[in-house]
């Protein structure tokens, strides 16, 4: 019996739209499929029912280019992950067919932050400076580092990329702009 790809309808990303996860393997043989989120809270999987994909970026051969959606019709936690299924997607060859694929979601899904917490996705760009207006660098990553979060920072020196890191804590951070692209911490440049 041949394999049924899904017939995935061409989208257009929208402008909001965060990367959350990508699809992993097949699961069952009703068209479910795991997936592999990029949080350890991943409550925006269960509320979207509309999720955008984007082939796998690691070049391996996808059924379909561009920008594709998915209407999602359940997502939940399965034994500490998370499974879904789709319209679009009716047995396991057509789930399988989707492995790799890179999962967005629109932001107005998102729960709102509460004060003084951040989605990583925000801080991502945002320039930091010191006390004294000096310009430490753009956040380029966030590392989970056990207790804390470590901003990555690139910053050039005589033309070279250099990267600085600064815990993301109270202790060093003094205030984050989100509308002003800027955090401000207690930092030195040798430090």
């Amino acid at each position: 019996m041949p394999a049924v790809l899904p017939i995935l309808q061409s989208a257009e990303l929208p402008s909001d739209a965060v990367e959350v996860g990508r699809i992993g393997e097949a699961w069952g043989v009703k068209g479910w499929f795991k997936i592999v989120p990029y949080s350890n809270e991943p409550e925006v999987l269960y509320k979207a029912d509309k999720w955008f994909l984007l082939p796998s970026e690691k070049g391996a051969k996808s059924f379909f280019t561009g920008t594709v959606l998915l209407n999602v019709k359940q997502a939940r936690d399965h034994s500490g992950s998370v499974v879904a299924t789709a319209l679009e997607v009716l047995d396991r060859d057509g789930a399988e067919a989707m492995r790799g694929a890179r999962v967005f979601v629109s932001r107005t899904h998102f729960p709102k932050a509460a004060e003084d917490e951040y989605y990583w996705v925000d801080l991502i760009g945002l320039n930091v400076v010191n006390r004294e207006g000096v310009n430490l660098g753009v956040v380029r990553e966030l590392l989970p580092a056990g207790p804390q979060t470590t901003l990555v920072l690139a910053f050039e020196v005589d033309g070279k990329e250099q990267e600085r890191m600064i815990p993301f804590v109270s202790a060093f951070v003094d205030k984050v702009d989100l509308a002003g692209r800027q955090i401000s911490v207690d930092w030195q440049p040798d430090y």
